[in-house]
């Protein structure tokens, strides 16, 4: 077992990071929030990073990627957190394809993968709903025969991407017997609305009432639980990574105020105190990273039978540090790490979404547990 990236890897890992910190930062990100940009992200540097490849990187080539593995995109994916940038690569270069690779008719395939790599469409995952929480099992959303046709009705919460998307794939419970189901954005009975969230991303409320249903909608797996899974599990990999760049950067840039601020004649870096503060974070950082290598390894080396678990024990320290460290980090910088003009918030608040998507730690703690046999 190898948690080495390739050359081609690092070259990736290397294109982002020059690109990210020259077009995607955080001032970008900054402006992006106070222009209330509806989508959440720009549109040019999305097709800029379209043109990169990136939504094919770790597709296979039989679907025309560059299958340059999980390693691959979780460095990209680590850059985006350290630069809090803001674009749709985990939906459109994670979910959307992954899904529709493992679980799209070949009609379903010819229509949008390619669509999806030329960044000319977007589709969205509706998955989670209204409780505020990753709860599949709870999902109510539910597909009936009515007058020899299916309808779809739920509402669906926290829609990554969704304000814009060309397409919704939406889970119809109940879990174990889950379906999914492809649904344009402009079919009669969708409406979508967006939801404010606390680090300006783009995130929606799509409400299906009524939907008709085709069988050219339905996704063809069986079951679809596995490929919802699988992939879930992928994109929970690719957030725990963009926790770690996240986190790095907040670690950074805390021990650099710390051997500037200046209390008493002297350093506050200089108490032992807090010297003792930073080596803990510091230790749990790098314990946090074993665990992501650990699932994008697993995830490019095919051992299906660890992915689940280590996924969730990766998300698990993602969604505990995420709370942890960045808490620390503002009371380390004191009054002014709760200002809006120091970056540190703009950090702190999309640690706290990364904490709670695709499952907290206590979803994850209780699904590795279950995966464990307790």
């Amino acid at each position: 077992m190898t948690m080495l990236l390739s050359q081609e890897q690092e070259l990736l890992r290397d294109s982002a990071q020059a690109f990210l910190s020259e077009e995607a930062n955080v001032a970008q990100q900054r402006r992006l929030r106070d222009e209330k940009v509806a989508e959440g992200f720009d549109a040019k540097v999305w097709q800029q990073m379209v043109e990169m490849g990136w939504p094919v990187a770790v597709l296979p080539e039989e679907h025309d990627g560059l299958a340059a593995g999980y390693l691959g995109m979780g460095a990209v994916f680590e850059t985006i957190g350290r630069q809090l940038s803001a674009q749709p690569l985990l939906t459109q270069a994670v979910i959307a394809p992954e899904l529709l690779i493992r679980a799209g008719s070949g009609a379903q395939k010819s229509q949008w993968l390619a669509a999806l790599a030329a960044g000319e469409k977007r589709v969205a995952l509706a998955l989670d709903e209204k409780s505020g929480r990753h709860l599949p099992a709870q999902m109510t959303t539910r597909v009936q025969k009515a007058e020899g046709r299916m309808r779809l009705s739920g509402e669906k919460h926290f829609v990554l991407d969704g304000v814009g998307a060309d397409a919704f794939i939406v889970a119809a419970g109940p879990l174990a017997e889950l379906t999914l189901w492809l649904i344009p954005a402009d079919a009669e009975g969708v409406s979508v609305h967006a939801v404010s969230m606390m680090d300006s991303r783009n995130t929606a409320r799509v409400v299906f009432d009524d939907v008709a249903l085709n069988a050219d909608m339905a996704l063809a797996a069986e079951p679809a639980r596995k490929a919802l899974d699988e992939v879930l599990d992928r994109a929970r990999a690719c957030l725990a990574a963009e926790a770690l760049g996240l986190l790095r950067e907040i670690f950074d840039r805390t021990v650099a105020y710390m051997k500037e601020r200046v209390q008493f004649d002297v350093q506050i870096g200089s108490f032992q105190a807090l010297q003792h503060r930073a080596a803990r974070l510091y230790v749990e950082l790098e314990l946090f990273e074993s665990c992501v290598l650990a699932a994008l390894e697993a995830i490019d080396a095919g051992r299906e039978g660890d992915v689940a678990e280590l996924c969730s024990l990766a998300k698990a320290k993602a969604s505990d540090l995420c709370e942890k460290l960045s808490n620390e980090a503002v009371q380390l910088h004191g009054g002014i790490g709760v200002t809006d003009e120091l970056d540190l918030g703009l950090f702190f608040k999309r640690a706290r979404v990364l904490q709670r998507t695709l499952g907290d730690g206590a979803f994850h703690r209780d699904r590795y547990a279950t995966l464990k046999g307790f």
